[in-house]
């Protein structure tokens, strides 16, 4: 069985019991982290994951709630002994961006530092940049205000998809088209973003079968939030929350 943990669900500024948006998938073959913020180590080993069983970090965008703690991450991963190569991917601009990060670091000095490898998202449409037997994975640049992509997550038997930070687009509707389960941001109507009613609307036309709702004011009413997707949206709706999970085949 494989496994969606929601390592944090709320927008740009967390509280004491929401962290910024970022998730982790286990597979047979793969273990994927989307987004890396806060303190990663300590968040994973809350939800039960051994952070040296990481094969593949995804950025989705260079925005400080979605890749503040990458150099943490890289380090301490470094310093609990890793040898094996971690993947790590993204937008060109999004890589270069977390190279001269690291630089800041002087992560070239760091003795006996495991592998690094960046894979290059060219931004076009229906990008594979993971493909296993047991999990495929596509991406797709969405509108935000920054260059960012949504992701299309497969099993050979459920699909998954996130659309990232995000105004309503037809790249979502393309990426989750026919999925199983939809993970949408629902920040509030805005500059890139994407109300409640607005990622029911994109669930709807997708023909989604679940949809969750992510990256949403740490204030907001949980209920109302649901109940305004369903006002859109004829499937189930739920919240996501931190530390929940996810099992699908």
């Amino acid at each position: 069985m494989n496994k969606l943990t929601f390592l944090g669900t709320a927008s740009a500024v967390p509280d004491e019991d929401q962290q910024n948006t970022h998730f982790i998938i286990e597979t047979k073959s793969r273990n994927i982290l989307v987004d890396c913020v806060g303190n990663p180590v300590v968040r994973l080993k809350q939800a039960g994951v051994d952070p040296l069983s990481i094969s593949d970090l995804v950025v989705t965008h260079f925005h400080p709630d979605h890749v503040s703690g990458v150099p943490l991450l890289l380090m301490d991963l470094w310093l609990m002994g890793r040898e094996t190569p971690l993947y790590l991917y993204g937008l060109n601009e999004v890589l270069d961006r977390i190279e001269k990060m690291m630089s800041l670091f002087d992560w070239e000095s760091w003795l006996g530092f495991y592998p690094v490898n960046f894979v290059r998202s060219q931004g076009k449409t229906q990008t594979n940049i993971i493909d296993t037997d047991n999990v495929k994975v596509w991406t797709a640049p969405v509108s935000h205000m920054i260059p960012a992509i949504g992701l299309r997550i497969a099993t050979p038997k459920c699909v998954l998809c996130y659309s990232s930070d995000t105004a309503p687009c037809d790249a979502v509707i393309e990426l989750a088209h026919d999925a199983d389960i939809l993970i949408h941001e629902a920040t509030g109507e805005g500059q890139g973003h994407s109300s409640p009613e607005q990622a029911g609307q994109i669930a709807q036309q997708a023909g989604v079968r679940k949809l969750y709702l992510i990256h949403y004011p740490v204030d907001a009413e949980v209920n109302d939030w649901v109940n305004r997707a369903k006002t859109c949206f004829s499937g189930g709706v739920v919240a996501a929350r931190d530390l929940m999970t996810i099992e699908f085949s």
